[in-house]
């Protein structure tokens, strides 16, 4: 019995996991209002009634998943950091979370820039989820910033990742692609 025990709950683990990352992207795609538990819950393979076994509501998975989709960004990005000079951080950053490639799959997209106008409008555990996301960005970016005034780095970290998360989000919602392709170009190019 115990490895039964033990096995009922890794499967556990293993389908929740599987509904987070489901929905991440089901988010992502298509808004967190346009996005039904039967359209998640579909993406991940399950059916509605297994929803509850694993979540309280919906917001709570919208947090997780919020969360997750933020943090495989700066995993992204700190991975693209790596061996890189400080004096190349701050354009390595804008690279990453500027390709192309992110605006035109909003599934693997920064959910910042993705959902922002719908977060702002979030429970407060899911907003502050999407605020310790943001906050994560703004760190890796300052970690790229030399000065010796820190205040005025933080500031200036803000202010990138402020830029950033704008970027994408006009990027992709400008059907203009010549246009669109040029508000990535021009803000990798200021970083």
């Amino acid at each position: 019995f115990p490895s039964h025990d033990r096995r009922s709950r890794e499967e556990t683990v293993a389908t929740r996991a599987r509904i987070v990352e489901a929905a991440s992207s089901e988010f992502r795609r298509n808004g967190i209002d346009g996005t039904g538990l039967d359209d998640l819950m579909a993406a991940a393979g399950l059916t509605r009634g297994g929803f509850y076994r694993h979540f309280e509501s919906k917001n709570q998975l919208v947090a997780e998943a919020c969360s997750v989709a933020a943090q495989r960004q700066i995993d992204g990005i700190s991975l693209a950091l790596r061996g890189k000079r400080r004096s190349s951080g701050l354009r390595s950053v804008a690279n990453f979370y500027l390709d192309q490639s992110r605006r035109d799959d909003p599934t693997i997209s920064c959910p910042l820039a993705m959902l922002g106008s719908e977060l702002a409008r979030c429970d407060s555990a899911t907003r502050s989820s999407a605020t310790d996301s943001f906050s994560k960005l703004v760190d890796i970016i300052f970690s790229q910033i030399d000065s010796e005034d820190s205040e005025k780095a933080r500031s200036k970290a803000v202010v990138i990742a402020t830029t950033l998360i704008g970027a994408l989000t006009v990027a992709h919602f400008i059907n203009d692609s010549s246009l669109s392709d040029q508000v990535l170009e021009t803000v990798k190019q200021a970083c």
